[in-house]
């Protein structure tokens, strides 16, 4: 008789976890969730930026050749033959040049999150005085945190 009462009582004790606990693993997940969810976003955020440094490349290699063939550069994308480049986050790409110095602005826009929507970044492009274009980048309206380091 008393070893069944023995087994009742420890059947009666292993029933599961208590409130108390599940309270603590919902609270812990929370937080985690809490601090994930917006790193992830502004992760995405910032490879919808790289979009356009993407699209800009080959109108960097345009202007960059313009200059080293006339020695100023183009006042539109027209000038070195290329249209307007759009992707799924970037709403335009132009060329503003001058004789001695060329700007490509990036505006970001279609499907692009709200936080970047029509903010802009612009590749500037100038000489020296040795021959070789130089590009510096630089953000317009855009948050820094979204942008490459080497874009200050």
């Amino acid at each position: 008789m008393k070893i069944r009462k023995l087994r009742n009582i420890k059947a009666s004790t292993q029933k599961g976890f208590t409130l108390i606990e599940l309270m603590i693993t919902v609270a812990i997940v929370g937080i985690l969730a809490a601090v994930a969810l917006p790193a992830y976003q502004d992760y995405t955020i910032r490879g919808q930026v790289s979009e356009g440094f993407v699209l800009s490349g080959g109108v960097q290699t345009a202007v960059a050749e313009y200059y080293a063939q006339n020695g100023s550069f183009p006042a539109t994308l027209s000038t070195v033959g290329l249209s307007d480049p759009v992707g799924k986050y970037v709403s335009d790409i132009a060329e503003a040049g001058t004789a001695s110095q060329g700007v490509i602005t990036i505006t970001y826009g279609g499907a692009a999150n709200t936080k970047i929507a029509s903010n802009t970044v612009t590749l500037t492009a100038s000489d020296p005085g040795t021959g070789v274009v130089q590009w510096k980048c630089a953000p317009v309206s855009l948050a820094q945190k979204y942008v490459p380091s080497s874009c200050n």
